[in-house]
């Protein structure tokens, strides 16, 4: 998973931290980062590493707010398209009396197999987060948050789209365990961020090494503009993707959606207001087989298959969906019958983008 955006875990608090320690230099834009470079050597030193613990302290305070307000894409391998989403929806942090931060949380999901089809769980969970910085030659500075320990997750399926699938881990809890095991997976790589030098945030799960930029699925162009997410998918026949929620925190904004199709001719795209993308995915999470939205989206289109997708879509103030539908339930896109055992699935790679409207 990989996206970009400058308000990533509350950046702007730790680099003020950073600056009122490191400088009295004032009046100038991009202090705190200039001072974090000049000084990168003694910043950088392992003796130092309690200095950092500290200024990252200050930058962490609304960690639960970034936490709720994103998505967790979901993968089997690292690099591979996402075939699901963890969505939390409540979290709590406090410090450990070593300076770790330890964050336990609560959320809803979905994953796809062959074997299940679509299913849905829930999940709560504890991590305990060994984090540093470092300050890179080119003034980037990488922020690694490395899994100290996590304390388990409970995992439970809520809904299975295969009835044989389903029949099967009624009686042997076979999901609960494979869906445990993959969001544990997901969840002990840890993650990175990365402030480069223009004041651009890089979010990736692992851990990467000082100076490596996240690789970007979707080729973006633009630096006016905040990256929400930039990542590939799999949106299997008869599913649909739901990517958010998308904050958009000013008037005059729009959604910039970039994208690019393989493996089926078009699929739907749809961009939906908080209330009703909410409650699709609601109704997404709580029946087996799929079934029309909610409630009619501010926006759709279609996205085909060798013809590059971009497109802007002015909204006001507020939070939003994109929505990926392959599947006749909604949308102008019909994909074809799949048959007992078939499975025509769309892999879409996209970036979603917040900037100034047109």
């Amino acid at each position: 998973m990989t996206v970009r955006r400058p308000r990533a875990f509350s950046f702007a608090l730790l680099f003020l931290a950073l600056a009122t320690i490191l400088t009295t230099a004032q009046g100038c834009a991009g202090c705190q980062q200039q001072a974090a470079c000049v000084l990168r050597g003694p910043l950088n030193s392992p003796s130092n590493y309690s200095l950092r613990r500290s200024v990252m302290k200050s930058g962490l305070d609304e960690f639960c707010h970034q936490m709720t307000t994103r998505n967790a894409p979901l993968t089997l391998i690292p690099g591979t398209p996402a075939i699901g989403r963890f969505f939390p929806q409540s979290c709590t942090q406090t410090q450990m009396p070593n300076g770790d931060l330890s964050v336990t949380f609560s959320g809803i999901g979905y994953v796809w197999s062959n074997v299940s089809k679509k299913m849905t769980f829930n999940m709560n969970g504890a991590v305990q987060y060994d984090q540093d910085f470092l300050v890179a030659d080119d003034c980037a500075i990488d922020a690694f948050f490395r899994v100290r320990q996590l304390n388990g997750s409970n995992f439970q399926a809520h809904q299975i789209e295969q009835p044989l699938a389903s029949f099967l881990n009624s009686l042997g809890g076979v999901a609960d365990t494979v869906g445990r095991q993959l969001v544990a997976g997901n969840l002990s790589q840890g993650f990175t961020v990365v402030r480069d030098k223009d004041g651009h945030d890089s979010f990736t799960l692992g851990i990467l090494e000082k100076g490596k930029s996240p690789v970007m699925p979707y080729d973006v162009h633009g630096s006016d503009r905040i990256t929400y997410e930039n990542s590939r998918v799999d949106v299997h026949q008869n599913e649909r993707d739901f990517i958010g929620p998308i904050e958009v925190t000013d008037s005059g904004r729009a959604l910039y959606i970039g994208a690019g199709l393989d493996g089926i001719p078009a699929i739907d795209l749809a961009i939906m207001a908080k209330e009703p993308g909410e409650a699709s995915l609601r109704y997404y999470y709580d029946y087996p087989q799929i079934g029309p939205l909610a409630g009619p989206p501010i926006a759709a289109d279609v996205v085909s298959q060798g013809m590059p997708y971009k497109r802007a879509f002015p909204v006001p103030k507020g939070i939003y969906y994109v929505v990926l539908d392959n599947s006749s339930a909604a949308g102008v896109v019909a994909p074809p019958p799949a048959g007992l055992l078939g499975d025509r699935a769309a892999t879409v790679t996209y970036a979603v983008q917040i900037g100034d409207a047109p």
